[in-house]
């Protein structure tokens, strides 16, 4: 019998490709940038299975392409980057590699809160600039983090990490979330509205999916709600938030800061963030440890397996499809 047929649309580390190349035939993988539509469009005409990241847009016409696709395996947690209907309709499953990434997430979440509270950056940049003449008493003032209200957008795995890292801060912490959290955070924890926690919380930070009922949720009307100085953290996906809108929140002094991993209409960045001294821009990089990006490629290359020898994938995001298929 022939190998399953695996098309990768971008380098990821080699375990998972070796772990594949255990059952399967690869294709692709060699490139370190990301797959054009119409090269995607022209690849996927005979394989059994997609290894896609979040840069390659999986829409309706690449399904289509895709004559013989049983699954498409998103090398990421998020998967706005796919159209789930049109696989499902298909009967193509879709999976995601959740769990893996979570501390690693949570983990920079921080770095960028300490980073923008504390005024790291602008901070290396005076010495490396050789502008450092010694201590003084109002040399790079911030702000500190204990005792402070965080507010989490988004309770899930990521949003309940982040707040069991804040537990030594003496923090309080307020959420919204249209689901409430599997873990016992204590009594410092309350669920509120979303205007109740842009009200009340000294650090905001988003850990919500991307759908069209997030999207632009943090948007000019929810920045003008919010308690001054507070800080804005983004590790979750850019357009949940009106970039235009911050950049304004910004400039107004109604937010003293902001730190984003995600963007809007990435890879570009809005301009105006470019010209604040008051925001760490990184770029998108919440997953990128050793550990964590080794696991999702295995996480990825694990849910093809299964996908291919008939049984049902342990993240499988699209479960209506098991009504079209025998698993």
């Amino acid at each position: 019998m022939s190998k399953p047929i695996v098309l990768v649309t971008r380098k990821i580390p080699e375990a998972g490709i070796d772990f594949l190349k255990q059952l399967c035939e690869v294709r692709g993988a060699t490139e370190a940038t990301p797959i054009d539509h119409e090269t995607l469009m022209k690849s996927i005409s005979d394989v059994d299975a997609l290894l896609c990241l979040l840069t390659d847009t999986i829409d309706h016409a690449v399904i289509e392409a895709g004559s013989r696709l049983k699954v498409i395996s998103n090398y990421a947690v998020g998967f706005d980057n796919i159209d789930v209907e049109a696989a499902t309709e298909r009967g193509i499953m879709v999976t995601n590699t959740p769990g893996v990434l979570t501390e690693a997430t949570a983990e920079l979440t921080w770095a960028l809160i300490f980073a923008v509270a504390r005024k790291i950056v602008p901070a290396d940049k005076y010495v490396r600039d050789h502008q450092f003449s010694g201590w003084d008493p109002l040399l790079m003032l911030g702000y500190e983090i204990h005792g402070k209200t965080l507010g989490i957008i988004g309770m899930g795995r990521i949003g309940q990490a982040v707040a069991q890292m804040s537990v030594g801060f003496g923090m309080n912490i307020v959420y919204h979330d249209c689901q409430s959290p599997k873990l016992d955070l204590g009594s410092s924890v309350r669920s509120v509205t979303l205007e109740e926690l842009g009200q009340l919380a000294d650090i905001i930070t988003i850990h919500v999916p991307l759908t069209p009922q997030t999207h632009h949720l943090c948007d000019a009307d929810f920045f003008r709600l919010c308690k001054p100085g507070a800080l804005f953290i983004n590790t979750a996906r850019g357009p949940v938030v009106d970039e235009e809108a911050l950049v304004e929140a910004l400039k107004e002094r109604i937010l003293a800061g902001a730190g984003l991993d995600v963007y809007e209409h990435e890879p570009a960045v809005h301009p105006g963030l470019f010209e604040l001294p008051n925001v760490v821009l990184l770029p998108h990089i919440g997953s990128a440890t050793y550990h964590t990006r080794t696991n999702m490629a295995l996480r990825a290359a694990q849910n093809i397996i299964d996908a291919v020898t008939g049984k049902r994938p342990a993240y499988l995001v699209n479960p209506a499809v098991l009504n079209k298929l025998a698993l």
